[in-house]
């Protein structure tokens, strides 16, 4: 039996306070500097309190284009979030179903083609994204939503955990599932997609935030300001001509309203993420 002594407690806490501190301090800087106005954020040191212009910069900043951005951040969220869903639910639609062939088929090679599959995770994305690119122009799909999203809804690590979890289901119950006359796409849609919702939660979570965080790849193939998400808008708004010239309280602002969408999922998620978490390593 371990015992517990306070002082490992005492220090344990400590430590997660401190973790804590460290992580929120730079989002409530952040939150305080979308208060103020350009000349107080500039000040040294900036004041750690909230300004009086929180309702003035946040309308600003959703309703008006900022520096070079001429979209409203509404617009760029949307695109973000258009993209983010895109990717998410594109992820674990082709994975869920790549994984169940691996699984449950029985195919020549299908071992060698799973790990073909898993090879790809060690190409980052800079090695096919020009050749990406001149797929996507010559199919006529730059600055639109299904070559931001279409691009890159292939996921090796996707299909990994997927196959991870196929493989802990019981065989009794497809050859249950057989017995009874079920093909293979209602022993999926009756058996191991009812088991895997949690799989697919945690999934969903994980690939919903790499798919706002997108940047290199909308920076590539949107020109229509319109057409631009958030994290790439946020960096349109800093002016080249130095910082003097840089509205940073509006870019805090944005910065603040970018990251609410990712942080609802992982909040309304939570339970399911993690569970989905534990059962995919059993």
């Amino acid at each position: 039996m371990v015992e517990r002594r306070p002082i490992l407690d005492i220090l344990t806490h400590v430590v997660l306070i401190l973790g804590i501190a460290v992580v929120a301090f730079p989002v409530y800087v952040t939150f305080v500097a979308s208060t103020l106005t350009p000349e107080q954020v500039l000040d040294a040191p900036m004041t750690l309190l909230p300004g009086g212009h929180f309702f003035d910069n946040y309308r600003t900043v959703l309703f008006s284009g900022v520096g070079e951005s001429a979209s409203p951040v509404t617009t760029m969220m949307k695109n973000s979030l258009i993209m983010a869903l895109g990717i998410a639910l594109g992820k674990i639609a082709i994975s869920i179903i790549s994984a169940f062939a691996i699984v449950y088929f029985r195919f020549p090679m299908r071992k060698l083609f799973f790990w073909l599959i898993f090879i790809t995770l060690m190409l980052p994305v800079e090695v096919r994204i020009l050749p990406t690119y001149k797929v996507v122009s010559d199919l006529g799909m730059l600055d639109s939503y299904f070559g931001l999203t279409i691009p890159i809804i292939a996921s090796a690590t996707a299909t990994f955990l997927f196959r991870q979890f196929f493989l802990t289901i019981p065989d009794e119950l497809a050859e249950a599932a057989r017995i009874d006359g079920a093909g293979p796409l209602r022993f999926f849609w009756d058996v191991v997609l009812p088991l895997s919702r949690t799989s697919i939660a945690a999934l969903f979570v994980i690939q919903f935030i790499y798919g706002w965080n997108q940047y290199l790849w909308p920076l590539l193939i949107t020109t229509q300001k319109s057409m631009t998400p958030v994290v790439v808008g946020v960096t349109q708004m800093i002016s080249r001509s130095g910082d003097a010239a840089t509205d940073w309280n509006l870019v805090m602002a944005t910065v603040m309203l970018a990251m609410v969408p990712p942080a609802l999922v992982v909040l309304l998620m939570q339970r399911w993420f993690v569970k989905g978490l534990v059962e995919t390593e059993k």
